[in-house]
């Protein structure tokens, strides 16, 4: 929890003690419906909320935005984003139901009205968001492909409407087949540690 509050030192009290909440509730679920891996589990603030959270350093979502995680997992990055935006509305989804249920567990634990969950297919979801986010389900083109369109071509935030992909290593082969505007940010720009050395985030421009 501390290495939340050393790069967001503005939480209030509902945003602390929820994320707060979020190891006993994952330790708890996870040894009933593996979502996180065993040995990943004792990192869960670094490898999973703080990057989540990265997507904040790059964006503050304005009130009323609607965010798609498309291929949510266990809740990542959807979770974190919803607890740091609380007047931003998330979709929560992912194919898999028991992942879905661990997710509406932990929403129902931290009592976060601002979210809801799919058990769907990106690309049969319904409905037009502001942003799509996720964390690396698979290529960026296929990606591109699923969630395209899914964006609605209103937008009202700094960053253009489009996907936020959370994605790690080499890149460019996979920028190269990208037809849209794509701006690259490194993660390591805004956090110290070592394991987001080569951690990025790829905005593609859909709006």
């Amino acid at each position: 929890m501390n290495i939340i509050l050393k790069y967001f030192k503005d939480l209030d009290k509902v945003q602390t003690d929820r994320f707060a909440k979020l190891d006993k509730i994952y330790r708890d679920w996870n040894s009933r419906i593996n979502v996180i891996s065993r040995k990943d589990i004792d990192q869960l603030y670094l490898h999973h909320v703080l990057h989540s959270l990265a997507i904040a350093c790059i964006v503050r979502f304005k009130k009323g935005t609607k965010v798609l995680d498309a291929g949510t997992g266990g809740g990542f990055p959807g979770i974190p984003l919803a607890i740091f935006f609380p007047e931003v509305d998330f979709v929560l989804a992912d194919s898999i139901a028991k992942k879905i249920r661990v997710v509406n567990e932990v929403i129902k634990e931290l009592e976060l009205s601002n979210c809801r969950t799919l058990v769907s297919r990106v690309e049969k979801i319904n409905g037009k968001f502001d942003f799509a986010v996720s964390r690396a389900v698979t290529d960026l083109p296929e990606f591109l492909s699923w969630s395209a369109g899914k964006i609605s071509n209103k937008g009202f935030n700094e960053l253009k409407n489009g996907i936020l992909y959370l994605k790690g290593g080499d890149i460019d082969a996979e920028l190269k087949k990208v037809k849209h505007n794509c701006n690259v940010f490194n993660i390591s720009a805004y956090f110290q540690e070592e394991f987001f050395e080569l951690k990025k985030i790829v905005h593609i421009e859909l709006a």
